[in-house]
């Protein structure tokens, strides 16, 4: 079963989206209410996220950068790392690769 195109909640004030997964690619979409946060967290994936709206705080391996609307930043693999959303309405689309698979099977 996937759940692509189905909006979740995800921690409190954070909701997301799978867009679309293929091949070894996959995009998502995550709304942040001013204050939410993405836990940290770590994974083999490789990431990219771009801040589609708002700001937020990305913490990586203990070093904090900020990065607003029109900023990318990319995330190791199995980098600790975790989110701050500095504003309300805040938006990124994440770019996982490969495919995670375990939030695409839930």
């Amino acid at each position: 079963m996937s759940n692509i195109g189905v909006w979740e909640p995800a921690e409190p004030g954070v909701k997301r989206c799978i867009l679309n997964a293929a091949g070894e690619l996959m995009m998502m979409e995550v709304h942040f209410e001013k204050g939410a946060e993405g836990y940290q967290h770590s994974h083999p994936h490789q990431q990219m996220s771009y801040c589609l709206s708002g700001s937020f705080i990305f913490t990586i391996d203990d070093v904090e950068t900020t990065v607003s609307a029109g900023e990318t930043i990319a995330i190791p693999p199995n980098a600790r790392h975790g989110v701050v959303a500095l504003e309300e309405n805040s938006a990124l689309l994440d770019a996982f690769t490969p495919i995670r698979e375990d939030l695409l099977k839930r």
